[in-house]
């Protein structure tokens, strides 16, 4: 009798670890599976976004830009008399700005730089662009370079552009560090300001932005690892490192 009971409890012991372990893999399976579903929605969601910031800026570059450069040629074509000039050249001058800042909406939507020279010259390139109308000196270290897959390096350099702006536009930083190096085939990104800093924890429960989402996002889609480190006073750090396989 006490065998049977013994038997019996065994049994049911071991029928409650098998439900208990099949519960838990189930568990496992489905939030694996809701994590790749998210993970393709969100890379679905990021491509759609690219393409259409290649599409407008195509649009941008080759139609309007010239169009604009065309007018402005008419413009000063013109047989004028002396009276009119200063309301031409005002014309004129509205012009070369409306053209420099189409020019640099159709940088900021599609670097060209990033698809002939590659992602460290387009970052160059874009500290570059903004460095004139900001009062921050941003440097850029390269310990070692790295091969970057050409369908990795548009999320990278919009990491790094996103990291930049927040900088330039929150941070009220004076000096900023960018380092970039490889270690067993990871592309490491390192960025350092002496701004104001910020609660991390806060900025994420609070912020309405897209800023810190879509580092993260483009982040999980590259499987990589992103850390930001940074409290009132003392600046911001981040530390993006990403698998090149």
């Amino acid at each position: 009798m006490e065998d049977q009971i013994l038997y019996t409890t065994v049994i049911f012991s071991v029928m409650i670890t098998v439900i208990i372990i099949y519960f838990f893999a189930s568990i496992i399976r489905y939030h694996r599976r809701y994590m790749r579903l998210q993970r393709e929605r969100i890379l679905a969601e990021i491509t759609i976004q690219e393409n259409e910031r290649k599409r407008i800026a195509a649009d941008l570059h080759d139609s309007l830009g010239p169009l604009l450069s065309a007018v402005k040629l008419n413009i000063n074509s013109i047989t004028i008399q002396p009276e009119d000039k200063a309301i031409l050249d005002k014309a004129g001058k509205s012009l070369d700005e409306i053209i420099g800042s189409i020019r640099q909406i159709s940088y900021d939507l599609l670097p060209h730089t990033l698809q002939l020279k590659g992602l460290t010259e387009a970052v160059r390139d874009f500290i570059g662009h903004i460095g004139y109308k900001n009062s921050i000196n941003i440097q850029i270290y390269v310990v070692k370079d790295i091969r970057v897959p050409k369908e990795k390096e548009i999320h990278i350099f919009r990491m790094l552009q996103e990291i930049i702006h927040n900088t330039v536009k929150h941070a009220d930083a004076k000096n900023m560090q960018i380092g970039i190096s490889a270690e067993d085939n990871y592309l490491l990104l390192l960025t350092k300001d002496d701004g104001k800093g910020f609660d991390v924890e806060q900025e994420k429960r609070l912020s309405s932005g897209l800023g810190l989402k879509s580092l993260e996002s483009r982040c999980e889609i590259l499987n990589g690892i992103l850390s930001m480190e940074s409290k009132p006073g003392f600046g911001t750090n981040y530390f993006v490192k990403i698998p090149m396989d």
